[in-house]
C-alpha cells in the first residue's frame, strides 16, 4: 500500500481563534501548518477539502443538549452567570470562554466527522484533520483546552459503517474523554500512550482497561519522563501489531498530539519529529483506513514541522521532501537552524532503567488483550446516510418558544440566580468551613455535591485518582486552584433537611385529588410568583392554577396547621 488516497480537511477560519493572551493553546498553529503544506507542494497530491461545520444538533450526539446550548451561548461577558460563577461547563482557568469559541468547535468537529464519512463512503484511505483531536473533552464539560470532543463525534459516525474502530492517542496527556466515552463497549478499542502520575489529567493506568461489555478494550500505557525514539518505537510497534491482530479494527483513529516532542512547553517527553512521525508511517503500511487529527502541541514551530512531516508521511513522500525549509509566511519562526525537524534533547529517558519497566509494561498489556475474544462480532445493519429531511430536501424547522414559557423560563431564572447569590454567601460562613464538611468537596459533573471531579460513571475506574481537579498548566493539584464550593439543596434547607445537592428546576407541585387541581406539597413556593422561598411562615396549602398560560397564586389556602 504505497500509495494511497489522502483527503486534506482545512477550513482558514480556525486560525484566527485566539483562547486569549497568555494562553498555552494558539489555533494559528493550524494555519502555519497549512502554510508549510502548501509551500511544499502537498496539496497538488491530496483532495484538498474544506469540511462543513457541525451544528449543534450533530454535537449533541454525544454531548448533552444543555452543554451544547451553553457553548453557543457564552461570551466573556456572560461566563459568570451561565456557568454559576465557574461551577459548571468551564471549571478553572484551562477552558476561557473565549470569543467564537461555538464556531471554533463547529469548524473542529466538522473537519473530523466529515472525514469519518469519508473514510466510511470508500472515497479515500487516509484522512487528515489537524483542527481536531480534542480528547478531553467530556460529555457535559470542557476539559484541558478541549471543548468539544471531536474525537468521539468522529468514531460514532465510523460506527455506522464499520464493526471494529480502533483508537490511538500518542498525546503526551491521557486521551480520558474519549476512553470515558467507549469505556463500556468492545467496539471502540482505546490504546493510550501516555505520561502518568503527577500529571494532568491524573488517569490512564495500566489496569483501567473498561468495564461490563467493554473490559479489556481499554488499553493504557503509562510511561515517565523523558521518553526517547528507541524506547517509544520498542513498546508502540509490539502493542499496537497485537492489537491489530487480536481485534481487528476496520479502522483506525490516530490522534498525533505534539506535546509528546522534546522541548515542547507542558510536555515531558523526549521525541524527535521522526520518533513521532514513526506511528503514522507504521499505521500507512497496515492498509487499514486511517483518520489523523491534531491534538496537543504547545511550542508551535516544532507543532508545524510535525504535522506537516507526518502530512508527507501519509502521502508516502517523507524521504523525498527537502529538510531544509522553503521560504513561507511564518519563516521567521523557525530560526535559527531553519530546517524540518525537532532534535532530542539532553533529558534523562526514566522509562529504560534497569528495573526492566517497558518490558514489565508490555507483559502486561499482552495478558489482557489475550483474554479478549479474537475480532469481537456485532451485528450489522444498513443505516441511512441522511436523516429523513435532509432526503427530502426540507428545510430546517425552527422551533419558535411561546412568550408564556420564555416568561415562564426567565421568572425561574431570575429566582435560581437569587437563591444562588444567598447560598453563596451563606457558604461562607465558619460552619462551613469546618473539617468533614460538604463543602470541601466539589461539585460533580451531574452537579451534585462530592469530592471527586470525575463522573460517576468513572470514579470506580480511577481509585487512586486525587479528589481535587488538576490544571493542564501544573503537574500536580495546586492548593490555590479556584471552585465554588456546594450548593445545598434549596427545598431541603428550608424544611430544615440535610444538607444535599443543588436541584434545578425542581417541581414542588402536586396533584390534589380532592381539589382536583395542582396545588404545592407544603405551601412553600419556588418564587415564581416573587415570594420567598425560605418564608416558613407560609404554612398551608396553596392552590395554584394554570390561566392561558400563566401561572396564578390563589391567595386563599387551606391551613394544615
Amino acid at each position: 500500500m504505497s500509495k494511497r488516497r489522502v483527503a486534506y480537511y482545512y477550513d482558514n477560519d480556525a486560525g484566527m481563534f485566539s483562547y486569549g493572551y497568555g494562553h498555552a493553546m494558539k489555533p494559528q498553529r493550524i494555519r502555519m501548518t497549512h502554510d508549510l503544506v502548501a509551500t511544499y507542494g502537498m496539496l497538488d497530491k491530496m483532495q484538498v477539502l474544506r469540511p462543513r461545520r457541525a451544528d449543534a444538533t450533530t454535537m449533541t450526539r454525544f454531548h448533552t443538549d444543555e452543554y451544547i446550548h451553553f457553548l453557543t451561548k457564552v461570551t466573556p461577558e456572560t461566563a459568570e452567570e451561565l456557568t454559576y460563577h465557574g461551577t459548571r461547563f468551564l471549571v478553572g482557568d484551562d477552558n476561557p470562554p473565549f470569543d467564537g469559541v461555538f464556531e471554533f468547535c463547529s469548524i473542529s468537529a466538522g473537519g473530523s466527522i466529515d472525514a469519518a464519512k469519508r473514510i466510511a463512503s470508500g472515497a479515500t484511505d487516509i484522512a487528515i484533520n489537524w483542527a481536531g483531536g480534542l480528547h478531553h473533552a467530556k460529555k457535559r464539560e470542557a476539559s484541558g483546552f478541549c471543548y468539544v470532543n471531536d474525537i468521539v463525534l468522529g468514531i460514532l459516525e465510523l460506527l455506522r459503517t464499520f464493526p471494529r474502530v480502533l483508537y490511538i492517542d500518542i498525546d503526551c496527556h491521557h486521551g480520558d474523554g474519549v476512553e470515558e466515552a467507549f469505556y463500556t463497549t468492545d467496539r471502540v478499542m482505546t490504546c493510550s500512550f501516555h505520561k502518568f502520575g503527577e500529571y494532568f489529567p491524573g488517569t490512564g493506568h495500566v489496569e483501567d482497561h473498561g468495564r461490563g461489555k467493554g473490559l479489556g478494550y481499554a488499553v493504557n500505557v503509562p510511561l515517565r519522563d523523558g521518553l526517547t525514539d528507541e524506547a517509544f518505537k520498542s513498546i508502540f510497534e509490539p502493542v499496537i501489531q497485537r492489537i491489530l491482530e487480536w481485534f481487528q479494527p476496520s479502522a483506525v483513529v490516530l490522534q498525533c498530539g505534539s506535546d509528546s516532542l522534546a522541548g515542547d512547553k507542558l510536555g515531558c517527553f523526549n521525541l524527535t519529529m521522526e520518533g513521532h512521525a514513526n506511528c503514522a508511517r507504521y499505521l500507512r503500511k497496515s492498509g487499514l483506513p486511517l483518520i489523523l487529527l491534531g491534538g496537543g502541541g504547545y511550542t508551535v514551530k516544532n507543532v508545524c514541522r510535525t504535522w506537516a512531516y507526518e502530512t508527507a508521511c501519509a502521502l508516502n513522500i517523507e524521504d523525498d521532501i527537502d529538510r531544509n525549509l522553503p521560504w513561507n509566511a511564518y519563516f521567521e519562526w523557525f530560526g535559527p537552524r531553519y530546517r524540518l525537524e525537532v532534535l532530542s534533547n539532553n533529558m534523562a529517558d526514566m522509562n529504560t532503567k534497569d528495573d526492566g519497566y517497558l518490558d514489565n509494561l508490555k507483559e502486561t498489556i499482552f495478558r489482557q488483550i489475550s483474554r479478549l475474544p479474537f475480532a469481537p462480532s456485532v451485528q450489522m445493519q444498513e443505516v441511512p446516510s441522511e436523516g429523513l429531511g435532509e432526503h427530502l430536501g426540507m428545510p430546517e424547522m425552527v422551533l419558535d418558544e411561546s412568550k408564556e414559557n420564555e416568561d415562564l423560563d426567565k421568572k425561574l431564572g431570575e429566582q435560581y440566580r437569587r437563591v444562588f447569590g444567598l447560598l453563596r454567601n451563606d457558604s461562607s460562613s465558619s460552619e462551613d468551613d469546618e473539617p468533614g464538611s460538604i463543602y470541601e468537596g466539589y461539585e460533580s459533573e451531574e452537579g451534585r455535591g462530592g469530592r471527586s471531579r470525575t463522573s460517576p460513571a468513572l470514579q470506580h475506574m480511577y481509585p487512586h485518582q486525587q479528589a481535587k481537579r488538576m490544571s493542564i498548566y501544573n503537574t500536580s493539584h495546586p492548593s490555590s486552584y479556584s471552585h465554588s464550593r456546594v450548593l445545598e439543596d434549596s427545598h431541603s434547607r428550608a424544611r430544615g433537611g440535610p444538607r444535599g445537592a443543588r436541584r434545578f428546576f425542581h417541581s414542588n407541585a402536586v396533584w390534589d385529588p380532592v381539589l382536583k387541581t395542582v396545588v404545592s406539597k407544603d405551601g412553600i413556593l419556588d418564587g415564581v410568583d416573587g415570594t420567598d422561598p425560605f418564608d416558613l411562615e407560609r404554612r398551608g396549602r396553596t392552590i395554584l392554577r394554570m390561566n392561558n398560560g400563566d401561572m396564578d397564586v390563589d391567595s386563599t389556602a387551606v391551613s394544615v396547621e
